[in-house]
């Protein structure tokens, strides 16, 4: 637990370089990498519920990352998308959040970190 609070610190201060939260950060790396998304799919990417969710996205709504489209098929669900001012800060924050992560576990070599991969999903398997 220590461990990952420190973990979860680290990313918090790199975050707040980009006047993002963790959550935010999490909800606009969702978008990047897997494209238009409903509100649901996100916080199940990120373990966030969805009156969370819906917070989270009006801000970033608000700071013109993101876009709330009703979808043509059925109009109950909302798709999100990254609005390309999204995109750009993306493609300028995840070099610098790879290389920081990157860092981060760079103590440990290859086989190490393949046998921590094994040993947290075996753990997150039996929960």
């Amino acid at each position: 637990m220590q461990t990952s609070k420190a973990i979860h610190d680290r990313i918090k201060e790199e975050m707040a370089k980009n006047k993002l939260g963790i959550t935010e950060f999490s909800v606009l790396e969702v978008l990047y990498q897997k494209g238009k998304q409903t509100i649901q799919q996100i916080g199940n990417c990120i373990l966030v519920s969805s009156g969370s969710m819906t917070y989270v996205i009006d801000k970033l709504e608000q700071r013109g990352l993101l876009s709330r489209n009703a979808c043509p098929d059925d109009r109950r669900m909302i798709h999100v998308t990254l609005t390309d001012g999204g995109n750009e800060l993306m493609n300028e924050i995840m070099p610098k959040y790879h290389q920081f992560v990157h860092q981060m576990f760079e103590a440990l070599d290859f086989d190490e970190s393949e046998t921590l991969v094994q040993l947290m999903n075996k753990v997150r398997n039996k929960v």
